[in-house]
């Protein structure tokens, strides 16, 4: 089971916004499903082939994963630059993994995340 839903919660509300001000993580700029808010979430992102994949460590029902699948795009602010994301897919850990750099840390197997997001730069 991913990370519980009130550890995700806390991250929104404190720790994001200090990661978010440190300036060091990449950043996922993505607008919400009906607000049409824009959010800012900080997160690991690793370059893959053609695009990117993200951990979810709270599963595929955070907030952040919903808005992207359902908006169907999203933009990445690495490195001051901003690039532009597009078909997001769920994919399976047996797909995910073997893509990432082998310097990748990956989360522990006690977490039991068996799902990612992989988006596309949009060219």
């Amino acid at each position: 089971m991913p990370l519980p839903k009130w550890l995700a919660q806390l991250n929104k509300r404190t720790f994001n916004k200090m990661e978010i001000k440190r300036g060091k993580r990449p950043v996922l700029i993505h607008l919400g499903r009906s607000s049409g808010k824009e959010y800012h979430t900080p997160l690991d992102a690793h370059p893959v082939e053609g695009g990117y994949i993200f951990i979810m460590n709270y599963g595929a029902d955070s907030d952040w994963v919903r808005n992207i699948l359902s908006a169907g795009s999203a933009r990445l602010k690495v490195g001051g630059d901003e690039v532009e994301l597009e078909s997001p897919r769920v994919v399976t850990k047996d797909v995910a993994l073997p893509q990432l750099p082998a310097n990748t840390k990956t989360p522990p197997d006690f977490m039991n995340v068996t799902e990612f997001l992989q988006m596309d730069i949009r060219r």
